[in-house]
């Protein structure tokens, strides 16, 4: 029984150790372009992002949704904009999600995937196969 125990004091300790899909997801990270700093954080089981700057809201940190397809939603604020919501965590990825994009005020379908602790994949689809995908740095 004392065995069995510390077996799965090990065991356990070693899965927080590696954590999940998720765990390398988490953090602040430097889109592609460089021009903008999305946070991604922990949102119950699942993780969402939230615009923290650009270009745009450095020069205008009121700067509006102004081309959200919903007439109704063109006056939030970009700034702290959720734009990544509705992963689910399957084979050391996010998937099922959707990714907002202010620059055209479409959502489209998402994936995030680790690459490695500083290197984060996100694929955005219109439909599959019309996907673009972007490499994204977490940021310093």
């Amino acid at each position: 029984m004392a065995r069995m125990i510390v077996l799965l004091s090990i065991l356990a300790s070693s899965a927080l150790a590696t954590g999940g899909p998720g765990d390398n997801a988490i953090g602040r990270w430097q889109t592609e372009t460089k021009h903008g700093i999305v946070e991604v954080s922990a949102c119950g089981a699942s993780i969402c992002g939230r615009l923290l700057e650009s270009d745009k809201i450095r020069a205008n940190p009121q700067l509006r949704d102004e081309k959200n397809k919903n007439p109704a939603q063109r006056d939030r604020v970009l700034k702290g904009l959720l734009m990544l919501q509705g992963f689910k965590a399957h084979n050391g990825e996010w998937t099922g999600g959707t990714i907002y994009n202010a620059d055209d005020g479409g959502t489209y379908q998402a994936t995030l995937t680790p690459v490695d602790r500083d290197t984060l994949k996100v694929k955005g689809c219109i439909v599959w196969p019309l996907c673009k995908s972007q490499i994204w740095k977490r940021a310093k």
